[in-house]
Protein backbone atom coordinates (compact mmCIF):
# COMPACT_ATOMS: atom_id res chain seq x y z
CA UNK A 1 0.00 0.00 0.00
CA UNK A 2 1.02 3.71 -0.73
CA UNK A 3 0.59 7.30 -0.42
CA UNK A 4 -0.28 9.38 -3.12
CA UNK A 5 -1.91 13.00 -4.11
CA UNK A 6 -3.83 13.15 -7.29
CA UNK A 7 -4.21 16.64 -7.88
CA UNK A 8 -6.97 18.66 -10.50
CA UNK A 9 -9.13 15.97 -10.97
CA UNK A 10 -13.07 15.99 -11.96
CA UNK A 11 -14.83 12.62 -10.35
CA UNK A 12 -17.15 11.35 -12.61
CA UNK A 13 -20.84 11.85 -11.12
CA UNK A 14 -21.57 7.67 -10.97
CA UNK A 15 -24.32 8.69 -8.07
CA UNK A 16 -26.80 11.84 -9.01
CA UNK A 17 -24.96 14.84 -7.99
CA UNK A 18 -25.33 18.34 -9.13
CA UNK A 19 -21.67 19.40 -7.73
CA UNK A 20 -19.79 16.50 -8.90
CA UNK A 21 -17.39 17.08 -12.29
CA UNK A 22 -17.42 20.63 -12.40
CA UNK A 23 -14.82 21.99 -10.41
CA UNK A 24 -11.71 20.04 -10.15
CA UNK A 25 -10.78 18.21 -6.62
CA UNK A 26 -7.78 16.74 -5.18
CA UNK A 27 -7.50 13.24 -4.25
CA UNK A 28 -5.17 12.00 -1.06
CA UNK A 29 -4.88 8.15 -1.03
CA UNK A 30 -2.74 6.93 2.04
CA UNK A 31 -2.23 3.72 3.01
CA UNK A 32 -4.06 2.50 0.07
CA UNK A 33 -7.20 4.07 1.14
CA UNK A 34 -8.72 7.39 -0.41
CA UNK A 35 -8.80 10.01 3.16
CA UNK A 36 -9.30 12.86 1.58
CA UNK A 37 -11.18 14.58 -1.08
CA UNK A 38 -11.48 17.98 -1.93
CA UNK A 39 -9.90 21.19 -3.55
CA UNK A 40 -6.11 22.46 -2.14
CA UNK A 41 -5.36 19.28 -0.47
CA UNK A 42 -1.43 19.86 -0.91
CA UNK A 43 -0.15 20.97 2.19
CA UNK A 44 -2.13 18.30 3.68
CA UNK A 45 -0.06 16.07 1.85
CA UNK A 46 3.28 17.16 1.88
CA UNK A 47 6.21 14.52 1.26
CA UNK A 48 3.50 12.34 -0.49
CA UNK A 49 4.22 11.68 -4.26
CA UNK A 50 1.96 13.57 -6.54
CA UNK A 51 0.54 13.08 -9.81
CA UNK A 52 -1.11 15.87 -11.44
CA UNK A 53 -4.53 15.08 -12.73
CA UNK A 54 -4.47 17.97 -15.24
CA UNK A 55 -8.31 18.26 -15.07
CA UNK A 56 -9.10 15.05 -16.62
CA UNK A 57 -11.78 13.08 -15.44
CA UNK A 58 -11.60 10.26 -12.55
CA UNK A 59 -13.72 7.08 -12.07
CA UNK A 60 -12.81 4.53 -9.78
CA UNK A 61 -11.27 1.35 -11.01
CA UNK A 62 -12.88 -1.11 -13.29
CA UNK A 63 -13.61 -4.78 -12.34
CA UNK A 64 -14.61 -7.57 -14.46
CA UNK A 65 -16.39 -10.18 -11.99
CA UNK A 66 -16.41 -13.33 -14.43
CA UNK A 67 -13.03 -14.38 -15.68
CA UNK A 68 -10.93 -17.13 -16.50
CA UNK A 69 -7.71 -15.36 -16.24
CA UNK A 70 -5.02 -18.47 -17.78
CA UNK A 71 -7.79 -18.97 -20.15
CA UNK A 72 -7.60 -15.33 -21.15
CA UNK A 73 -4.19 -14.92 -21.27
CA UNK A 74 -3.37 -17.63 -23.34
CA UNK A 75 -6.17 -17.02 -25.78
CA UNK A 76 -4.29 -14.21 -27.28
CA UNK A 77 -1.40 -16.31 -28.34
CA UNK A 78 -3.82 -19.51 -29.91
CA UNK A 79 -5.10 -20.12 -33.30
CA UNK A 80 -8.01 -17.94 -33.71
CA UNK A 81 -10.71 -20.06 -34.99
CA UNK A 82 -13.21 -17.03 -34.41
CA UNK A 83 -15.81 -16.08 -36.78
CA UNK A 84 -15.94 -19.62 -39.07
CA UNK A 85 -18.84 -20.54 -40.91
CA UNK A 86 -18.19 -24.29 -41.13
CA UNK A 87 -15.62 -26.76 -40.32
CA UNK A 88 -13.84 -26.38 -43.90
CA UNK A 89 -13.16 -22.99 -42.75
CA UNK A 90 -11.59 -23.77 -39.35
CA UNK A 91 -9.48 -26.84 -41.09
CA UNK A 92 -8.27 -24.30 -43.75
CA UNK A 93 -6.64 -21.82 -40.41
CA UNK A 94 -5.37 -25.35 -38.94
CA UNK A 95 -3.61 -26.22 -42.39
CA UNK A 96 -1.93 -22.68 -42.43
CA UNK A 97 -0.93 -22.99 -39.27
CA UNK A 98 0.62 -26.51 -39.39
CA UNK A 99 2.16 -24.91 -42.61
CA UNK A 100 4.22 -22.26 -41.22
CA UNK A 101 5.24 -23.87 -38.17
CA UNK A 102 3.77 -23.08 -34.50
CA UNK A 103 5.80 -22.84 -31.23
CA UNK A 104 4.27 -24.08 -28.17
CA UNK A 105 6.30 -25.76 -25.33
CA UNK A 106 3.41 -28.08 -24.91
CA UNK A 107 3.84 -29.57 -28.56
CA UNK A 108 -0.25 -29.07 -28.82
CA UNK A 109 -2.03 -26.49 -31.23
CA UNK A 110 -4.49 -25.19 -29.53
CA UNK A 111 -7.09 -23.01 -31.11
CA UNK A 112 -10.12 -21.26 -29.43
CA UNK A 113 -13.14 -19.18 -30.90
CA UNK A 114 -15.30 -21.24 -33.40
CA UNK A 115 -18.82 -20.95 -32.49
CA UNK A 116 -20.77 -24.70 -34.36
CA UNK A 117 -24.52 -23.13 -32.85
CA UNK A 118 -24.95 -21.37 -36.38
CA UNK A 119 -23.11 -24.26 -38.75
CA UNK A 120 -25.22 -26.51 -41.14
CA UNK A 121 -22.40 -29.03 -40.64
CA UNK A 122 -21.15 -30.51 -37.59
CA UNK A 123 -17.09 -30.85 -36.82
CA UNK A 124 -15.55 -34.94 -36.54
CA UNK A 125 -12.56 -36.12 -35.31
CA UNK A 126 -11.79 -37.87 -38.70
CA UNK A 127 -11.75 -34.60 -40.61
CA UNK A 128 -9.65 -32.84 -38.23
CA UNK A 129 -7.03 -36.43 -38.64
CA UNK A 130 -7.10 -35.95 -41.78
CA UNK A 131 -5.51 -32.94 -42.04
CA UNK A 132 -3.03 -33.18 -38.89
CA UNK A 133 -1.68 -36.27 -38.92
CA UNK A 134 0.11 -36.79 -35.38
CA UNK A 135 0.64 -33.40 -34.26
CA UNK A 136 -2.21 -33.31 -31.29
CA UNK A 137 -4.65 -30.39 -32.08
CA UNK A 138 -7.40 -29.19 -29.59
CA UNK A 139 -9.62 -26.53 -30.86
CA UNK A 140 -12.05 -25.05 -27.93
CA UNK A 141 -15.33 -23.48 -28.54
CA UNK A 142 -15.81 -19.66 -28.20
CA UNK A 143 -17.90 -20.41 -25.11
CA UNK A 144 -15.35 -23.05 -23.62
CA UNK A 145 -18.10 -25.63 -23.60
CA UNK A 146 -16.65 -27.86 -25.80
CA UNK A 147 -13.23 -29.20 -27.45
CA UNK A 148 -12.56 -30.49 -31.39
CA UNK A 149 -9.74 -32.85 -30.61
CA UNK A 150 -7.23 -35.26 -33.07
CA UNK A 151 -7.00 -38.71 -32.46
CA UNK A 152 -3.54 -37.77 -30.94
CA UNK A 153 -4.81 -34.80 -28.82
CA UNK A 154 -7.67 -37.18 -27.39
CA UNK A 155 -4.53 -40.00 -26.93
CA UNK A 156 -2.49 -37.58 -25.01
CA UNK A 157 -5.35 -36.40 -23.01
CA UNK A 158 -7.14 -39.64 -22.26
CA UNK A 159 -10.12 -38.01 -23.87
CA UNK A 160 -13.05 -40.79 -24.43
CA UNK A 161 -14.23 -42.74 -27.79
CA UNK A 162 -16.04 -39.96 -29.56
CA UNK A 163 -16.57 -39.12 -33.54
CA UNK A 164 -17.23 -35.51 -32.80
CA UNK A 165 -16.56 -32.63 -30.32
CA UNK A 166 -16.05 -33.41 -26.30
CA UNK A 167 -18.76 -31.41 -24.71
CA UNK A 168 -19.35 -30.27 -20.85
CA UNK A 169 -18.45 -32.79 -18.18
CA UNK A 170 -16.10 -34.84 -20.77
CA UNK A 171 -14.76 -32.11 -21.49
CA UNK A 172 -13.64 -29.88 -18.54
CA UNK A 173 -11.25 -32.37 -17.01
CA UNK A 174 -9.58 -32.26 -20.90
CA UNK A 175 -9.04 -28.73 -20.54
CA UNK A 176 -7.57 -29.46 -17.09
CA UNK A 177 -4.96 -31.64 -18.30
CA UNK A 178 -4.02 -29.59 -21.39
CA UNK A 179 -2.77 -26.96 -18.75
CA UNK A 180 -0.71 -29.45 -16.93
CA UNK A 181 1.55 -30.85 -20.04
CA UNK A 182 4.75 -30.22 -19.85
CA UNK A 183 5.90 -26.37 -20.29
CA UNK A 184 2.52 -24.94 -20.17
CA UNK A 185 2.90 -23.63 -16.56
CA UNK A 186 5.58 -21.11 -17.81
CA UNK A 187 3.82 -20.56 -21.46
CA UNK A 188 0.85 -19.44 -19.12
CA UNK A 189 2.33 -17.43 -16.67
CA UNK A 190 4.19 -15.08 -19.07
CA UNK A 191 0.84 -14.80 -20.71
CA UNK A 192 -0.93 -13.88 -17.28
CA UNK A 193 1.83 -10.79 -16.88
CA UNK A 194 0.90 -9.52 -20.47
CA UNK A 195 -2.62 -10.03 -19.51
CA UNK A 196 -2.59 -7.81 -16.33
CA UNK A 197 -0.23 -5.18 -18.17
CA UNK A 198 -3.13 -5.02 -20.45
CA UNK A 199 -5.76 -4.92 -17.84
CA UNK A 200 -4.39 -1.76 -16.61
CA UNK A 201 -4.40 0.18 -19.58
CA UNK A 202 -7.85 -0.23 -19.21
CA UNK A 203 -8.00 0.97 -15.99
CA UNK A 204 -8.95 -2.74 -14.63
CA UNK A 205 -7.87 -3.17 -10.68
CA UNK A 206 -9.62 -6.29 -9.80
CA UNK A 207 -10.95 -9.91 -11.07
CA UNK A 208 -12.93 -12.17 -9.69
CA UNK A 209 -10.79 -15.00 -11.42
CA UNK A 210 -12.60 -18.28 -11.76
CA UNK A 211 -10.63 -20.25 -13.44
CA UNK A 212 -9.81 -23.77 -12.83
CA UNK A 213 -7.94 -25.59 -10.17
CA UNK A 214 -6.29 -23.99 -7.09
CA UNK A 215 -6.07 -20.02 -8.57
CA UNK A 216 -5.53 -18.77 -5.17
CA UNK A 217 -2.43 -20.78 -5.15
CA UNK A 218 -1.22 -19.24 -8.60
CA UNK A 219 -1.62 -15.36 -7.61
CA UNK A 220 0.17 -16.03 -4.50
CA UNK A 221 2.96 -17.29 -6.73
CA UNK A 222 2.81 -14.59 -8.77
CA UNK A 223 3.17 -12.11 -5.86
CA UNK A 224 6.13 -13.71 -4.78
CA UNK A 225 7.70 -13.81 -8.39
CA UNK A 226 6.89 -10.01 -8.84
CA UNK A 227 3.86 -10.32 -11.23
CA UNK A 228 1.95 -6.97 -11.87
CA UNK A 229 0.07 -5.96 -9.14
CA UNK A 230 -3.96 -6.79 -9.39
CA UNK A 231 -6.83 -7.35 -7.09
CA UNK A 232 -8.28 -10.89 -7.42
CA UNK A 233 -11.13 -12.73 -6.21
CA UNK A 234 -10.60 -16.33 -6.58
CA UNK A 235 -12.86 -19.26 -6.97
CA UNK A 236 -13.33 -23.01 -6.36
CA UNK A 237 -14.81 -25.76 -7.99
CA UNK A 238 -16.78 -28.81 -6.22
CA UNK A 239 -14.30 -31.08 -6.91
CA UNK A 240 -11.86 -28.81 -4.94
CA UNK A 241 -14.64 -27.61 -2.00
CA UNK A 242 -13.28 -29.69 0.83
CA UNK A 243 -9.45 -29.26 -0.03
CA UNK A 244 -10.69 -25.07 0.43
CA UNK A 245 -12.76 -25.92 3.44
CA UNK A 246 -9.83 -28.02 5.43
CA UNK A 247 -7.46 -24.82 4.07
CA UNK A 248 -9.58 -22.48 6.30
CA UNK A 249 -11.16 -20.59 2.94
CA UNK A 250 -13.63 -18.45 3.86
CA UNK A 251 -14.94 -15.69 0.99
CA UNK A 252 -13.48 -12.21 1.47
CA UNK A 253 -10.58 -13.67 3.75
CA UNK A 254 -7.20 -12.36 2.27
CA UNK A 255 -4.88 -15.06 0.84
CA UNK A 256 -1.32 -15.20 2.77
CA UNK A 257 1.93 -13.62 0.96
CA UNK A 258 -0.37 -11.39 -1.57
CA UNK A 259 0.05 -8.16 0.34
CA UNK A 260 -3.72 -8.30 0.68
CA UNK A 261 -4.90 -7.53 -3.10
CA UNK A 262 -5.76 -11.37 -3.49
CA UNK A 263 -9.02 -12.65 -1.19
CA UNK A 264 -11.02 -16.11 -1.28
CA UNK A 265 -13.83 -15.32 -3.28
CA UNK A 266 -16.95 -18.06 -4.35
CA UNK A 267 -17.92 -21.80 -4.92
CA UNK A 268 -18.21 -21.77 -8.36
CA UNK A 269 -20.76 -24.77 -9.68
CA UNK A 270 -21.36 -24.52 -13.53
CA UNK A 271 -25.41 -26.13 -13.42
CA UNK A 272 -25.76 -26.47 -16.83
CA UNK A 273 -24.00 -25.90 -20.44
CA UNK A 274 -24.12 -22.57 -22.79
CA UNK A 275 -26.10 -21.54 -25.71
CA UNK A 276 -23.80 -22.48 -28.56
CA UNK A 277 -23.85 -26.19 -27.57
CA UNK A 278 -27.67 -26.35 -27.21
CA UNK A 279 -26.62 -27.96 -23.31
CA UNK A 280 -28.30 -24.44 -21.61
CA UNK A 281 -30.93 -26.35 -19.69
CA UNK A 282 -34.79 -24.72 -20.83
CA UNK A 283 -37.56 -25.20 -19.39
CA UNK A 284 -39.06 -25.47 -23.71
CA UNK A 285 -37.40 -26.93 -26.18
CA UNK A 286 -34.98 -25.30 -28.64
CA UNK A 287 -36.42 -24.50 -32.07
CA UNK A 288 -33.95 -26.89 -33.74
CA UNK A 289 -34.39 -29.22 -31.07
CA UNK A 290 -35.28 -32.10 -32.56
CA UNK A 291 -32.13 -32.54 -34.04
CA UNK A 292 -30.65 -32.91 -30.03
CA UNK A 293 -30.44 -36.21 -27.93
CA UNK A 294 -31.57 -33.87 -25.44
CA UNK A 295 -34.19 -31.34 -26.93
CA UNK A 296 -34.28 -28.84 -23.97
CA UNK A 297 -30.78 -29.04 -23.07
CA UNK A 298 -29.80 -30.44 -19.50
CA UNK A 299 -29.13 -30.40 -16.36
CA UNK A 300 -25.30 -31.17 -14.92
CA UNK A 301 -26.48 -31.16 -11.31
CA UNK A 302 -29.61 -32.30 -9.97
CA UNK A 303 -31.41 -29.39 -7.47
CA UNK A 304 -30.85 -32.05 -4.58
CA UNK A 305 -27.30 -32.36 -4.88
CA UNK A 306 -26.85 -28.52 -5.82
CA UNK A 307 -28.13 -27.91 -2.25
CA UNK A 308 -26.18 -30.36 -0.73
CA UNK A 309 -23.27 -28.55 -2.61
CA UNK A 310 -24.83 -24.52 -1.15
CA UNK A 311 -25.47 -26.41 2.33
CA UNK A 312 -21.89 -27.27 2.57
CA UNK A 313 -20.25 -23.78 1.33
CA UNK A 314 -22.36 -21.95 3.40
CA UNK A 315 -21.65 -23.62 6.76
CA UNK A 316 -17.97 -22.98 5.52
CA UNK A 317 -18.54 -19.61 5.26
CA UNK A 318 -18.02 -19.52 1.14
CA UNK A 319 -20.31 -17.64 -1.05
CA UNK A 320 -21.52 -19.49 -4.52
CA UNK A 321 -21.45 -18.47 -7.93
CA UNK A 322 -24.05 -20.47 -10.37
CA UNK A 323 -23.20 -20.50 -14.03
CA UNK A 324 -27.01 -21.08 -15.30
CA UNK A 325 -27.81 -19.63 -18.90
CA UNK A 326 -30.82 -21.49 -19.98
CA UNK A 327 -34.42 -20.07 -17.77
CA UNK A 328 -34.40 -23.89 -16.79
CA UNK A 329 -30.93 -23.59 -15.22
CA UNK A 330 -31.55 -20.14 -13.38
CA UNK A 331 -35.08 -21.32 -11.65
CA UNK A 332 -33.10 -23.99 -10.38
CA UNK A 333 -30.20 -22.10 -8.86
CA UNK A 334 -32.69 -19.79 -7.17
CA UNK A 335 -34.41 -22.71 -6.06
CA UNK A 336 -31.43 -23.59 -4.52
CA UNK A 337 -30.24 -20.45 -2.60
CA UNK A 338 -33.91 -20.16 -1.67
CA UNK A 339 -33.52 -23.49 0.44
CA UNK A 340 -30.07 -22.94 1.53
CA UNK A 341 -29.94 -19.01 2.41
CA UNK A 342 -26.68 -18.83 0.93
CA UNK A 343 -25.12 -15.60 -1.22
CA UNK A 344 -23.41 -15.32 -3.53
CA UNK A 345 -24.34 -14.56 -7.37
CA UNK A 346 -26.16 -15.84 -10.54
CA UNK A 347 -23.51 -16.48 -13.38
CA UNK A 348 -24.71 -15.44 -16.66
CA UNK A 349 -28.22 -15.48 -16.07
CA UNK A 350 -28.71 -15.35 -20.37
CA UNK A 351 -32.18 -16.23 -19.92
CA UNK A 352 -35.10 -16.06 -17.27
CA UNK A 353 -39.20 -16.30 -16.70
CA UNK A 354 -39.96 -12.99 -15.87
CA UNK A 355 -42.09 -14.86 -12.97
CA UNK A 356 -38.50 -16.26 -11.60
CA UNK A 357 -37.05 -12.34 -11.56
CA UNK A 358 -39.45 -11.35 -8.92
CA UNK A 359 -38.89 -14.48 -7.08
CA UNK A 360 -34.94 -13.59 -7.53
CA UNK A 361 -35.95 -9.80 -5.75
CA UNK A 362 -37.56 -11.29 -2.73
CA UNK A 363 -34.82 -13.45 -1.37
CA UNK A 364 -33.74 -12.16 1.53
CA UNK A 365 -29.83 -12.73 1.05
CA UNK A 366 -28.13 -10.90 -1.38
CA UNK A 367 -27.86 -12.66 -4.69
CA UNK A 368 -25.82 -10.27 -7.53
CA UNK A 369 -26.91 -11.03 -11.34
CA UNK A 370 -23.70 -11.43 -12.65
CA UNK A 371 -23.56 -10.87 -16.28
CA UNK A 372 -21.81 -10.52 -19.58
CA UNK A 373 -23.46 -8.19 -21.48
CA UNK A 374 -20.68 -8.60 -24.70
CA UNK A 375 -22.08 -11.97 -25.37
CA UNK A 376 -25.04 -10.68 -26.35
CA UNK A 377 -23.26 -9.16 -29.52
CA UNK A 378 -22.19 -12.93 -30.53
CA UNK A 379 -25.14 -14.78 -29.52
CA UNK A 380 -28.10 -12.94 -31.26
CA UNK A 381 -28.26 -14.84 -34.18
CA UNK A 382 -27.58 -18.33 -32.42
CA UNK A 383 -30.85 -16.96 -29.91
CA UNK A 384 -32.71 -15.94 -33.04
CA UNK A 385 -32.42 -19.53 -34.47
CA UNK A 386 -32.81 -21.31 -31.41
CA UNK A 387 -34.95 -19.51 -28.94
CA UNK A 388 -36.81 -17.68 -31.46
CA UNK A 389 -39.77 -17.33 -29.00
CA UNK A 390 -38.13 -16.15 -26.07
CA UNK A 391 -35.66 -13.55 -27.21
CA UNK A 392 -37.28 -10.89 -25.15
CA UNK A 393 -36.32 -12.81 -22.41
CA UNK A 394 -32.51 -12.40 -22.65
CA UNK A 395 -29.85 -10.43 -21.22
CA UNK A 396 -32.36 -8.81 -19.19
CA UNK A 397 -30.52 -6.34 -17.02
CA UNK A 398 -33.42 -3.32 -17.24
CA UNK A 399 -35.48 -6.07 -15.86
CA UNK A 400 -32.68 -6.98 -12.82
CA UNK A 401 -32.44 -3.13 -11.58
CA UNK A 402 -36.16 -2.31 -12.00
CA UNK A 403 -36.66 -5.27 -9.84
CA UNK A 404 -33.84 -3.92 -7.08
CA UNK A 405 -31.49 -7.33 -7.56
CA UNK A 406 -27.69 -6.01 -7.53
CA UNK A 407 -25.82 -6.22 -11.00
CA UNK A 408 -22.39 -7.00 -11.67
CA UNK A 409 -20.73 -6.68 -15.04
CA UNK A 410 -18.27 -8.66 -16.64
CA UNK A 411 -16.70 -10.41 -19.46
CA UNK A 412 -16.13 -14.66 -18.92
CA UNK A 413 -13.04 -14.02 -20.51
CA UNK A 414 -11.64 -15.67 -22.71
CA UNK A 415 -15.39 -15.62 -24.33
CA UNK A 416 -15.25 -12.05 -24.83
CA UNK A 417 -12.63 -10.01 -24.11
CA UNK A 418 -11.36 -8.47 -20.66
CA UNK A 419 -12.98 -4.77 -21.42
CA UNK A 420 -15.23 -3.20 -19.31
CA UNK A 421 -15.12 -0.45 -21.71
CA UNK A 422 -16.98 -2.94 -24.08
CA UNK A 423 -19.51 -4.35 -21.78
CA UNK A 424 -20.54 -1.19 -20.47
CA UNK A 425 -20.82 -0.50 -24.17
CA UNK A 426 -23.22 -3.40 -24.76
CA UNK A 427 -25.20 -2.60 -21.62
CA UNK A 428 -26.15 0.73 -22.95
CA UNK A 429 -26.64 -0.38 -26.76
CA UNK A 430 -27.63 -4.03 -27.63
CA UNK A 431 -25.79 -4.34 -30.93
CA UNK A 432 -23.11 -3.85 -33.13
CA UNK A 433 -21.62 0.33 -32.93
CA UNK A 434 -23.56 0.94 -36.35
CA UNK A 435 -26.51 -1.24 -36.09
CA UNK A 436 -29.81 -1.00 -34.53
CA UNK A 437 -30.18 -2.14 -30.47
CA UNK A 438 -31.88 -5.47 -29.99
CA UNK A 439 -34.36 -5.31 -27.58
CA UNK A 440 -33.58 -1.92 -26.29
CA UNK A 441 -36.58 -1.94 -23.59
CA UNK A 442 -33.91 -4.02 -21.65
CA UNK A 443 -31.31 -1.30 -22.36
CA UNK A 444 -29.22 0.05 -18.98
CA UNK A 445 -28.02 3.92 -18.60
CA UNK A 446 -24.53 4.58 -18.74
CA UNK A 447 -24.66 5.30 -15.06
CA UNK A 448 -25.93 2.16 -14.43
CA UNK A 449 -23.47 0.57 -16.13
CA UNK A 450 -20.24 2.01 -14.76
CA UNK A 451 -21.70 1.84 -11.56
CA UNK A 452 -22.13 -2.03 -12.14
CA UNK A 453 -18.13 -2.38 -12.94
CA UNK A 454 -16.69 -0.77 -9.99
CA UNK A 455 -17.06 -3.30 -7.33
CA UNK A 456 -19.13 -0.72 -5.60
CA UNK A 457 -16.54 2.11 -5.13
CA UNK A 458 -16.59 5.69 -5.19
CA UNK A 459 -13.85 8.21 -5.21
CA UNK A 460 -14.36 9.48 -1.40
CA UNK A 461 -12.94 8.74 1.58
CA UNK A 462 -12.89 5.64 2.96
CA UNK A 463 -12.79 3.76 -0.09
CA UNK A 464 -10.09 1.36 -1.86
CA UNK A 465 -7.33 3.48 -3.58
CA UNK A 466 -7.94 2.68 -6.64
CA UNK A 467 -8.61 5.24 -9.57
CA UNK A 468 -8.62 5.69 -13.39
CA UNK A 469 -8.07 8.61 -15.09
CA UNK A 470 -9.61 9.40 -18.36
CA UNK A 471 -9.34 11.67 -21.12
CA UNK A 472 -13.39 12.45 -21.22
CA UNK A 473 -15.96 11.77 -19.06
CA UNK A 474 -17.54 8.35 -20.10
CA UNK A 475 -21.14 9.66 -18.91
CA UNK A 476 -21.32 13.06 -20.92
CA UNK A 477 -24.64 13.56 -22.70
CA UNK A 478 -25.30 11.91 -25.60
CA UNK A 479 -28.21 11.63 -27.66
CA UNK A 480 -28.70 7.98 -29.10
CA UNK A 481 -27.52 4.98 -27.05
CA UNK A 482 -25.25 4.09 -29.92
CA UNK A 483 -23.57 7.69 -29.20
CA UNK A 484 -23.72 6.93 -25.41
CA UNK A 485 -21.79 3.31 -26.36
CA UNK A 486 -19.60 4.94 -28.68
CA UNK A 487 -18.39 7.15 -25.51
CA UNK A 488 -17.67 4.08 -23.54
CA UNK A 489 -16.19 2.35 -26.62
CA UNK A 490 -13.47 4.87 -26.85
CA UNK A 491 -13.03 6.13 -23.57
CA UNK A 492 -9.10 6.53 -22.98
CA UNK A 493 -7.60 5.73 -19.65
CA UNK A 494 -4.46 7.70 -18.96
CA UNK A 495 -3.66 6.50 -15.92
CA UNK A 496 -4.53 3.60 -13.27
CA UNK A 497 -3.97 4.08 -9.86
CA UNK A 498 -4.13 0.46 -7.49
CA UNK A 499 -3.92 0.45 -3.88
CA UNK A 500 -1.91 3.69 -4.01
CA UNK A 501 0.24 2.92 -6.70
CA UNK A 502 0.56 4.26 -9.92
CA UNK A 503 0.45 0.82 -12.03
CA UNK A 504 -0.34 2.90 -15.68
CA UNK A 505 0.06 5.80 -17.01
CA UNK A 506 0.82 9.13 -14.74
Amino acid sequence: MSDLLLRDVRPVAIDPDPRAGTEPVDVLIRDGVIDEVGPGLRAAARGVPEVDGGGRHVVPGLWDTHVHMVQWSLGQTRLDTSGTASPGDVLARVVDRLTWGFDSPTGVLVGWGHRTGRWLEQPTVAALDAVTGDVPVALISGDGHHGWLNSAALRLLGGPPVEGVVAESDWFPLYDRLQRLHGAHEESEYAVTRAIQAAHQLGVVGIVDLEFGRPWEQWRERTAEGFPSLRARTGVYPEGLEDAIAAGLRTGDPIRSTDGLVTMGPLKVITDGSLNTRTAWCCDPYADGHLLEQPSGAANYPVDELVSLLTRARGAGLDAALHAIGDAAVAAVLDAFAATGASGSVEHAQLIDPRDVRRWAALPQRVVASVQPAHLLDDRSVTERCWPDRTDRTFTLRSFLDAGIELSLGSDAPVSPLDPWLAMAAAVHRGPEDGESWHPEQEITPQEALAASVDGQRVRAGDRGDLALLEHDPLAEAGTSAERARRFRYTLVSATVLDGQVVHGG
